[in-house]
């Protein structure tokens, strides 16, 4: 895959160090808004965006290349989404499949194709690298999410876990699409 891929008026490019404190903006105000009714609000609003920033400037730093960090740039150049993917984790484990670890639009741009756009550029360069599945793991209760992955080819696998948010027991299940080789 090429380092950027520019589709319906939004630049796919990898994620830079410049670009962290949006990233951590888009993700604190998408769990804000997406999570809002299914995990504790006192979590929420506990969020920081600083603090993931900071989180985020660490990952980059210390990135070995298995993970994949990518952003949605408008025809402005404004982020307005981002998506992570790399090897899938079973529990401490790496296997052979691959996992798109998180998708998040900036709520006032939802809808316009840049969580689209940034998914599929995930399962291009997952199915590149020459990986047989993508997984993802989603709130059960998250419909929106998970209309979304569905609509892009993923369906639900039947494994469930539990996510523990401030002490509340949140189950995710997870999303699987073949790749093609």
């Amino acid at each position: 895959m090429n380092e950027s891929t520019r589709t319906r008026k939004l630049l796919i490019r990898e994620m830079t160090l410049a670009d962290c404190d949006r990233v951590a903006e888009i993700r604190v105000r998408g769990w804000q808004s997406a999570y809002r009714g299914l995990i504790p609000q006192s979590h929420l609003d506990g969020l920081s965006v600083a603090e993931d920033a900071e989180r985020h400037r660490v990952h980059l730093a210390q990135a070995d290349g298995s993970v994949v960090n990518l952003v949605a740039e408008d025809t402005g150049g404004d982020v307005v989404g981002w998506a992570c993917h790399g090897p899938y984790r079973d529990g401490e484990l790496r296997t052979a499949d691959a996992e798109l670890y998180a998708v998040y639009v900036h709520p006032g741009q939802v809808g316009r194709g840049a969580g689209q756009a940034l998914l599929a550029e995930s399962v291009a360069r997952c199915a590149a690298a020459g990986h047989g599945r993508l997984l993802l793991w989603v709130l059960k209760e998250n419909g929106r999410a998970r209309r979304f992955y569905e609509r892009a080819g993923f369906h639900a696998d039947g494994a469930e876990e539990p996510f523990e948010v401030d002490g509340v027991v949140v189950p995710e299940v997870r999303y699987a699409r073949a790749l093609p080789r």
